[in-house]
């Protein structure tokens, strides 16, 4: 059996940990630079707030119903999910961390347990230890503890937020339940060609045949199928060293000189080199990119992206800088309002095992710097150590207007508590 445990509404549910009076209230949770809606509480969906909506465009109902909007506190957010993680991790060993606030659990060897008892001694604990409310579902595979999951936090009133599918019965009246487009796995151009094949629930899917799910969604759709037919296809995948690492951000204002989108830049190409020395990798190729705001049609549009082949591998963020620097002073063109840049590294060998030139190699006195700057940064904070190239203030420039407290990442911001007699 697999589990799959869901925080519920999880970016407004970390604002309200720390912010009871948050409780019960329309919550709402921003993107970079305060742009759109990219989470939502209950209370703010039932007030018919859309994902991805414009901040400007939901003002006016913001204001006449008092729901409370947040800038994005992604420091705060992936604390409190490795807190939630590190729970679910005393569960079971086997777990595959889905995403910021999911996890797949392999509950095989456990058929003597009840595991209806153990997921709600995991809601329990989740909930007593981070603040953080969870849904749990069981099912014999990865796509029905998915739908599992889906039915705990749709019905918690009937199910107390765990609920398992463990019978033929219950596989079979959860299919005819759930809609084709909210089956895990199936895209919107799927979703729409199995409705015009009149294909509307999981459970019609589940009775096409193998070869057409095979020709028509790949072996993908494939293993999605036998998954829902309660054949274990799909297993917890291990953690994977990323093939390419990217930087990538959205500036407060348009920039138009290039001294100051080269600071930008040279943050991101910081930070991608971070990246690759904590999976002990180097690259490359380093693509680097930039563009005006596509939204303001009444400016002139320019966006360009150049991609560099390293005479050298390297993890270097000096190294890497340097490249990446050379590669915007060749796209970057005057007279244009840049909203967004990007550094992305590729083509990744093995740190231990470089292929020397004969011409040019990395400079190994960097390894140990690196090294060195790594262990400062990890211990005193975010980008304690950084280039002359970059900005000596805040490491990313981001409108944030509404951000909350790092309650759990910044000393300044720790709760403080004030006792009367």
């Amino acid at each position: 059996m697999y589990a799959l445990i869901d925080c519920n509404n999880f970016y407004a549910s970390c604002e309200r940990v720390f912010n009871p009076a948050l409780r019960e209230k329309p919550v709402v949770i921003l993107s970079n630079n305060d742009g759109c809606v990219i989470a939502r509480s209950n209370e703010a969906k039932a007030l018919g707030i859309p994902m991805g909506a414009p901040a400007f465009k939901i003002n006016q109902l913001v204001e006449a119903n008092g729901v409370h909007v947040f800038s994005s506190n992604f420091a705060l957010y992936g604390d409190l999910s490795h807190r939630v993680m590190t729970v679910l991790s005393e569960f079971c060993p086997a777990m595959e961390i889905y995403s910021i606030d999911e996890a797949f659990l392999d509950f095989n060897g456990f058929e003597l347990h009840d595991l209806n008892s153990i997921g709600v001694e995991m809601k329990n604990k989740v909930l007593k230890w981070t603040g953080i409310p969870v849904s749990v579902g069981f099912a014999p595979t990865k796509a029905l503890a998915k739908l599992a999951n889906r039915i705990a936090k749709k019905f918690p009133e009937r199910t107390s937020g765990v609920y398992t599918i463990e019978t033929e019965e219950q596989r079979i009246k959860a299919l005819k339940w759930l809609k084709i487009e909210d089956v895990w796995g199936v895209g919107r151009r799927h979703a729409r060609r199995l409705q015009e094949m009149n294909i509307t629930t999981a459970y019609q899917f589940t009775q096409l045949s193998d070869r057409w799910v095979r020709d028509m969604m790949t072996v993908v759709g494939l293993r999605l199928k036998h998954d829902l037919q309660g054949i274990p296809t799909l297993q917890l995948e291990d953690v994977k060293d990323k093939k390419n690492i990217a930087t990538t951000r959205t500036f407060e204002t348009n920039y138009t000189e290039l001294a100051q989108i080269k600071e930008r830049v040279a943050s991101f190409a910081v930070s991608c080199s971070a990246k690759l020395r904590a999976q002990h990798s180097c690259c490359n190729s380093i693509m680097v990119f930039i563009h005006t705001n596509g939204f303001r049609q009444d400016q002139e549009q320019y966006s360009k992206n150049i991609v560099l082949k390293l005479p050298f591998a390297t993890n270097s963020g000096i190294e890497i800088t340097k490249f990446a620097l050379q590669g915007l002073e060749r796209i970057f063109k005057k007279g244009y309002g840049y909203k967004k840049a990007g550094v992305i590294v590729m083509d990744f060998t093995p740190e231990e095992n470089q292929q020397l030139n004969f011409f040019e190699n990395r400079n190994v006195k960097h390894i140990q710097l690196m090294k060195a700057v790594d262990h400062i940064n990890q211990l005193y904070g975010q980008q304690k150590i950084r280039l002359a190239a970059q900005d000596v203030g805040r490491v990313w420039k981001m409108k944030q207007e509404r951000l909350s407290p790092r309650y759990t990442t910044n000393l300044k911001d720790i709760l403080v508590v004030n006792a009367e007699k």
